[in-house]
């Protein structure tokens, strides 16, 4: 026999072989695909009869919002305690739930940060589920692949979540898409989300194709084209399970038309996304007293934001120092200008980051005109925002900004960067009065402040008073109403 007729002969043994095994194969994916499909219905039979027991033992439906840092003291925790006074406000015979891994505090503490630091007090109490294992979710614990690692460390949170409480709503509101799917398919709950910045975007895939250095881009990655092809693809393959994950929400709130453009894109379910601008305490800023600032002897410029490396203070530390080099000594000089960081830390890595800023202003030689607020109450907030000329933004594709509008709405000048929400949303022409600056870089945000210093103090006058005007669309009481009619869909099929 030749070698070809073994070979034809070796083959088709071959393929006998695995014609007998196919149907084994079969069955036994039938066999583990059937137990898979078992487990999930027994596991949604057992969550359910979970949420039956309870709600029969309460009377009343519960709605939960998944926000594992409530305690941070940001804009978001913000929207958190103001969503959930306005539906106090309009249900009172339903529960609210908060999943939180803040396990440092009591509830009563954490209620009374919302108050101390927004000015918030709830109508009724509420209930804190607390998370063991918020670990998960840290972008430490995930040096490589870190939208990735937080994702799958979220849904591990979740199933923490949903097993310790079952509610009848759940509302994300904090952008872990990933936990929707779990709460609506296993726990049978109605899902929403409210959205403050997508976990991945466009504008991020065009960073890393342009192979540009940002603080999470590195630059050993945009020097190699291998590893920017390999970031690329692994981008474009977590956007699509990111929109898969996003698109099983029963209602979707975003916080700006640029959040809105890329959850549009994303999630693809314009019938059930909404706009919804997040509350800003402008009514807290409005006695603030509009003045000419020109017998000012210092003009302080105010940055508000968490100290998180997208807010990027370096940026505004180095615009400042150039500001400083361009100011003669004497009248007009340094002396007569300083830099005023306010934001919250939420752990030891936020710590860290304050400790290198300040090192970076020992570096630059302008810690004398830098100061530190790190978690302030609100008097001594709206203290220093009265005191302030200049409002200072620099995050780069900001998803709306908070910290702007209540810069604005206390009659600052406004300095914000030239894109995301700030550019779209809220430095504007109010009718065709300028309401602020916008800039982009080192350099341009040096001349702007110099240029606002520079002008007429009637001028700026001008400026401040249509800003605050302008931003009364994004009051508490606009965001109420916008928040509850939004929700109020979900919130009819609990009643029944």
């Amino acid at each position: 026999m030749s070698a070809h007729d073994q070979l034809v002969l070796c083959l088709c043994e071959l393929i006998r072989l695995l014609w007998k095994l196919l149907l084994p194969l079969l069955f036994l994916c039938v066999l583990l695909i059937a137990v898979l499909v078992l487990l999930v219905v027994a596991v949604r039979f057992w969550l359910q009869s979970s949420r039956n027991a309870r709600r029969a033992r309460d009377g009343r439906p519960t709605v939960a919002f998944f926000h594992p840092y409530c305690n941070a003291g940001g804009g978001g925790e913000r929207v958190l305690w103001c969503a959930i006074r306005a539906l106090q406000n309009r249900y009172v015979d339903v529960n609210f739930v908060v999943y939180t891994g803040d396990l440092g505090v009591t509830g009563q503490q954490i209620v009374d940060g919302a108050r101390r630091r927004f000015n918030i007090v709830l109508p009724r109490p509420v209930q804190f589920v607390f998370l063991r294992h918020r670990l998960l979710v840290e972008p430490g614990l995930f040096p490589h692949f870190t939208l990735l690692g937080q994702s799958v460390g979220s849904i591990f949170l979740g199933w923490e979540a949903l097993t310790e409480f079952v509610p009848d709503l759940y509302i994300d509101s904090m952008g872990y898409a990933f936990t929707l799917p779990l709460f609506r398919y296993l726990g049978g709950c109605s899902v929403g989300s409210y959205v403050h910045y997508p976990t991945i975007s466009t504008d991020m895939l065009s960073v890393v194709r342009e192979r540009n250095p940002r603080f999470n881009n590195a630059d050993y990655v945009t020097n190699s084209l291998f590893l920017s092809a390999f970031k690329v693809v692994y981008y474009c393959l977590f956007a699509l399970l990111y929109g898969m994950a996003g698109s099983c929400s029963d209602l979707i709130m975003v916080n700006s038309s640029w959040t809105l453009d890329h959850i549009l894109s994303l999630w693809r379910a314009p019938n059930r996304t909404n706009v919804v601008y997040p509350p800003c305490d402008v009514s807290a800023f409005l006695d603030i007293p509009l003045e000419e600032d020109g017998d000012k002897k210092c003009h302080s410029i105010v940055s508000i934001g968490q100290f998180r490396p997208e807010k990027d203070h370096r940026l505004q530390i180095r615009a400042f120092k150039k500001v400083l080099d361009r100011r003669r000594e004497g009248a007009g000089g340094r002396e007569a200008l300083k830099l005023v960081l306010i934001g919250g830390c939420r752990n030891q890595e936020d710590e860290d980051r304050v400790l290198l800023l300040r090192g970076l202003c020992q570096e630059l030689g302008v810690a004398d005109r830098v100061e530190f607020k790190l978690n302030i109450p609100f008097e001594e907030l709206k203290k220093e925002m009265g005191e302030a000329t200049i409002g200072l933004h620099t995050m780069w594709n900001e998803h709306f900004g908070i910290g702007v509008v209540e810069c604005m709405a206390a009659g600052k000048v406004i300095l914000a960067h030239k894109s995301g929400g700030p550019k779209l949303d809220i430095v504007v022409p109010f009718e065709g009065g300028q309401t602020g600056f916008l800039a982009e870089d080192e350099d341009s945000y040096a001349e702007a402040v110099e240029r606002i210093l520079a002008l007429p103090p009637e001028t700026r006058l001008q400026i401040r008073n249509n800003a605050r005007q302008s931003v009364a669309r994004f009051s508490d009481q606009e965001f109420e109403a916008c928040f509850c009619a939004a929700v109020e869909p979900l919130m009819a099929t609990l009643e029944r």
